[in-house]
């Protein structure tokens, strides 16, 4: 039984990362579809809204990895390392934050009201 537990317990400790990345998905996922954010349904602009985040962070983590400065408990990630020794959780990390940052900001402005600037019309 004790060996169970200690497997078992490797696995949890591999999705950890991917765990937390999944519970904040899932905790702002739901306001695309109740407020109408239309984060999702507008692909290219959110590319190009998180690719500038992901690029800056993945190049500040190689860095900082290959400095000695940052570094990753190997058993709470999947294991899976890109160019620059990048986990690829890491990676999934500056997807989901940044996504949920703007989804949490459109569902906001919905509820509110608030322009962004880019509705269109007469303005300035």
């Amino acid at each position: 039984m004790r060996g169970y537990a200690v497997a078992s317990s490797i696995v949890v400790g591999r999705f950890s990362y991917v765990a937390i990345l999944v519970f904040v998905l899932v905790g702002c996922l739901w306001l695309e579809v109740a407020l109408r954010t239309r984060v999702l349904a507008r692909p290219r602009r959110l590319v190009l809204t998180i690719l500038p985040v992901v690029l800056v962070f993945y190049l500040w983590d190689a860095y900082a990895i290959s400095q000695g400065h940052w570094w990753f408990d190997r058993e709470r990630i999947l294991g899976i390392y890109l160019p620059g020794s990048v986990p690829l959780d890491e990676v999934l990390f500056f997807v989901t934050i940044p996504l949920a940052a703007i989804l949490t900001l459109e569902a906001v402005r919905s509820v509110r009201g608030w322009p962004a600037g880019d509705e269109g019309g007469d303005g300035p």
